[in-house]
């Protein structure tokens, strides 16, 4: 018997004429959403294309052609030379030891800020976190005042340690504890305890049943935690150019000594390549823990494991990493804050008064030193704004549904794309700043984007670093969204931007603000491209610091104090202010 389409129909009454409408449906949102995915991603592609890939390739390029032809054997050459290998070597290592050392005496408090309830926690955890905001020129010169010539350990036992490696190791310990601490004890807290427990029921012993149950379920947090300390040492700029001195140098400095002291762009341009290749292979090795902790672990609330100490031993361990804190942290930001009042005829604001008069600069100010705050303050909102934009579209483009694999099993094109995009965002935080600086002056000075004497080449640059922050800021938050409310507002008329305004914004407006505060803080601080593009007349506070640091004279000395004192009160307020704004419940994130 044949029917009529109208009288077809389904168990549930309805025409199933319907099925094709709704497959048909089906069929289009992934096109949709592709389209919709490709839009938001435009602006950050072409932001990243033209302030970063662009800089990059014409600087490498520059140092590896030569008659328009490429010149691969400067690679063997280069890598032959006996100082380029000592360099590579103490790059490795160092990273290596920084890494060690700082997994070794941050786990503990990781633990303690996990398990452990006691009154303060809260406001301690942010201290903890000061370090890590804090441009490297503050605690190269926070380091300097405590363990340096003239510094605390100098003059009251004679003991000075910026002539070794060791003062450039404590200070990424300084530098990278909170890192361990937040992305590890994040994880531990809300891990449920009654499972060791269980073990230790069934025979095992304390430490047998933290081997066998905690550890395995803390280890990729571990890895991802310590990928990162070794991105950060591996890559150290700062730190190292202001306590390494002549003798220790790794591939940044290195690649900055190369660029600006000597010119020579081939030398440069094969260092950042072997850069650019350690950084790709600790980005993915990061990116696969981050995906065996996100699909491995089941947590319960934080607030459920922490209980107060019991017994000698945990009160022990509550006090050692207490002391800890008071003495690799904070010791040395007392310090710094000491020297800046010292001054010749005992303690006052001299060395900060003389920041205000340009007679007393340096020679190679063209102003007072202390128009650099106001310059890195309006620098620093400029590139958060920046930031901002970027990110927050780069965000919101991979925060749309995945597509399912089609029926071979293969991922679908857009979905590798989309992959290789998030890796592209993160770059900015391994690649050399030096060569992105130094491509912005040698790229980006002809017409229609000569910007050579603009005043956003500076919040341009800064940007760059500010963007990863912001993505991986508003990212959870916004795939915690529920899609089902945005398709109802969509079903109701609303429009793309509409949807947006009334769905998303009220949910990610506290991680907006959090992002743009961690924005700020690390514009504020960038240092190695910014070195390059500053002016004399419109120097930033990392730049004026460096610059009073490698003169001669008491009062040079006592304004680079002052001046990381100011950058450093000014840091720790912004990641004060986010600490407040932040929600407690951070599963291994930072």
């Amino acid at each position: 018997m044949v029917l009529a389409r109208s009288e077809v129909t389904r168990s549930d009454g309805t025409d199933a004429t319907d099925v094709t409408g709704a497959t048909g449906a089906r069929r289009g949102r992934p096109a949709r959403g592709t389209a919709v995915r490709l839009g938001l991603m435009a602006v950050p592609l072409a932001f990243f294309a033209l302030f970063f890939a662009y800089p990059v390739v014409a600087i490498v390029g520059r140092g590896l052609k030569d008659g328009g032809q490429w010149q691969l054997g400067r690679f063997g050459a280069v890598l032959s030379d006996p100082d380029v290998v000592q360099v590579l070597w103490f790059t490795g290592w160092q990273a290596a030891a920084s890494t060690g050392l700082t997994l070794l005496i941050a786990l503990p408090g990781a633990y303690v800020f996990a398990r452990f309830d006691f009154p303060g926690k809260q406001l301690l955890r942010a201290v903890v976190a000061v370090p890590f905001v804090l441009p490297t020129v503050v605690v190269g010169s926070a380091f300097l005042a405590l363990v340096g010539r003239g510094g605390l350990l100098d003059d009251l036992w004679g003991v000075r340690l910026d002539t070794s490696v060791w003062a450039i190791l404590l200070a990424h310990v300084f530098f990278n504890y909170a890192v361990v601490v937040r992305t590890v004890g994040g994880l531990w807290g809300q891990l449920d305890p009654r499972q060791e427990e269980a073990a230790r029921v069934l025979g095992a012993g304390r430490f047998a049943a933290w081997r066998r149950v905690t550890l395995p379920a803390l280890g990729p947090a571990v890895a991802a935690a310590a990928l990162m300390v070794f991105l950060f040492t591996f890559t150290s700029f700062g730190v190292v150019q202001i306590l390494g001195g002549p003798t220790f140098s790794t591939l940044e400095v290195e690649i900055y000594r190369q660029t600006a002291d000597f010119l020579d762009l081939p030398t440069a341009a094969v260092l950042t390549l072997i850069q650019f290749a350690a950084v790709l292979g600790v980005l993915a090795l990061h990116a696969w823990t981050v995906r065996r902790r996100e699909s491995a672990l089941r947590l319960v609330d934080a607030s459920q494991t922490a209980r107060r100490p019991r017994g000698r031993g945990q009160w022990a361990l509550l006090w050692g990493t207490f002391a800890v804190i008071a003495v690799l942290l904070l010791a040395p930001l007392v310090v710094l804050v000491e020297r800046s009042f010292a001054g010749p005829d005992g303690y006052g604001a001299v060395f900060y008064a003389a920041l205000g008069s340009a007679a007393n600069a340096d020679s190679t100010f063209a102003v007072a030193p202390l128009d650099a705050l106001w310059n890195s303050l309006a620098y620093g909102a400029a590139a958060t704004g920046i930031a901002l934009v970027v990110g927050g579209l780069a965000a919101a483009a991979l925060a749309l549904p995945r597509l399912r694999r089609g029926p071979s099993g293969r991922t679908p094109v857009i979905s590798r794309f989309v992959r290789g995009f998030d890796a592209l965002l993160m770059l900015p935080l391994g690649v050399s700043a030096v060569t992105v600086g130094f491509g912005f002056l040698i790229t980006l000075d002809e017409p229609p984007l000569d910007l050579r004497a603009s005043w956003w080449l500076v919040p341009l640059a800064q940007a760059l670093v500010g963007v990863p922050f912001v993505v991986r800021t508003m990212l959870p938050v916004l795939r915690a969204v529920d899609g089902r409310l945005r398709e109802a507002a969509a079903v109701l008329g609303a429009s793309p931007w509409q949807v947006w305004r009334a769905v998303d914004l009220p949910m990610v407006r506290r991680a907006l603000l959090i992002a743009a505060g961690f924005a700020f803080a690390v514009s504020l601080g960038e240092f190695g491209a910014t070195v390059f593009l500053a002016r004399p007349d419109r120097p930033t506070l990392p730049v004026a610091v460096a610059r009073l640091l490698g003169r001669a004279g008491e009062l040079n000395y006592g304004q680079a104090m002052a001046l990381s004192t100011i950058l450093m009160v000014v840091c720790a307020a912004a990641l004060l202010v986010l600490e407040r704004l932040r929600p407690l419940d951070r599963s291994g994130e930072f």
